[in-house]
C-alpha cells in the first residue's frame, strides 16, 4: 500500500530528532507542494506571542509549506520537560494511541508527505499501557532512526533497530547527528553502524556550533521517497 508518511524516532532524547525532522520536510518539500509537521506528544512547552508552545513543533511549522491547526500537528502538548505519561499525569491530561492516531488521520487528508516526530527514543510510555511505539505501529510508516553520534550509541542504535524491526515496522533509514565535536573514532562509529543496521544512512550532520540549522542538513533521500513535485503520495 503507498504511504505518504514518515515517523522520524531517536536512540534517546536530545540527539536531534527535530533538527532532522525539519531537515526531511525542507527536502520532501522540494519535490511535494504540501509536506507537514507533526508532534503528536509534545513535553515542555515555552513562552510564545502570548501563549504556550513547544519549541519543537514551532521548528517543524518552519519547515512546513501546510498551516493546520495545533490539534492536528500537536494535539497533546504537556507543560513539564519529563517523559510524556509522567508529564500527562502532572497536568492531568489522559493521552492515549487513538487519540493521537484521529488527528494523524486528519492530517494525513491535508498533506503529500507527513513528518511525524516522536518524543525521547522508541518506546517512551504515553500511559500505563501504551507507548510511542504503539502509535508508529498503528499509523505502518516506515522509520527513520536519529543516532546521536556520543559514547554509548552504538548500543543505543542497533537496541533501537532491533525493537523497530520486532514491532514489524520498516527501518527505512537513519541519520547520524555529531553532538560532540571532539569525540574520538566519530567515523569509525558510522563505519559501524554502516555495517551492522541494515538500512541505508541517509546523512551525517556536522556540528553545528551556531545552534541548529535545518536547512544546512543535506539528506540522501531513499528512492521510494522520491516523486515528482506533481505527485500525490510517496511511492512504496
Amino acid at each position: 500500500m503507498p504511504f505518504n508518511t514518515v515517523f522520524v524516532t531517536g536512540t534517546d532524547t536530545g540527539v536531534g530528532k527535530t533538527l532532522v525532522s525539519a531537515a526531511l520536510l525542507h527536502t520532501l518539500a522540494r519535490q511535494h507542494r504540501r509536506v507537514v509537521g507533526m508532534k503528536p506528544v509534545a513535553a515542555g512547552l515555552i513562552e510564545h506571542q502570548g501563549g504556550w508552545v513547544s519549541e519543537d513543533l514551532l521548528a517543524l511549522r518552519a519547515a512546513s509549506t501546510v498551516a493546520v491547526p495545533s490539534a492536528l500537528d500537536n494535539p497533546v502538548a504537556l507543560p513539564d520537560p519529563v517523559s510524556p505519561h509522567l508529564a500527562a499525569a502532572r497536568a492531568g491530561r489522559p493521552v492515549d494511541v487513538a487519540e493521537l492516531l484521529a488527528a494523524y488521520r486528519h492530517l494525513q487528508g491535508l498533506a503529500d508527505a507527513v513528518v511525524v516526530e516522536g518524543a525521547g527514543g522508541w518506546r517512551v510510555p504515553l500511559n500505563a499501557h501504551e507507548t510511542l511505539a504503539d502509535l508508529a505501529r498503528a499509523i505502518g510508516a516506515p522509520v527513520l532512526l536519529v543516532v546521536g553520534l556520543r559514547l554509548g550509541c552504538l548500543n543505543h542504535a542497533l537496541l533501537s533497530a532491533e525493537a523497530i524491526r520486532a514491532d514489524g515496522l520498516h527501518l527505512a533509514g537513519w541519520v547520524a547527528n555529531t553532538l560532540d565535536p571532539a569525540m574520538l573514532c566519530r567515523d569509525e562509529n558510522i563505519d559501524t553502524l554502516r555495517q551492522r543496521l541494515g538500512a541505508p544512512l541517509l546523512g551525517v550532520v556536522p556540528w553545528q556550533p551556531q545552534g541548529p540549522d535545518a536547512r544546512a542538513v543535506r539528506l540522501e533521500l531513499p528512492s521510494a521517497w522520491k516523486h515528482e513535485k506533481e505527485g500525490h503520495e510517496l511511492a512504496e
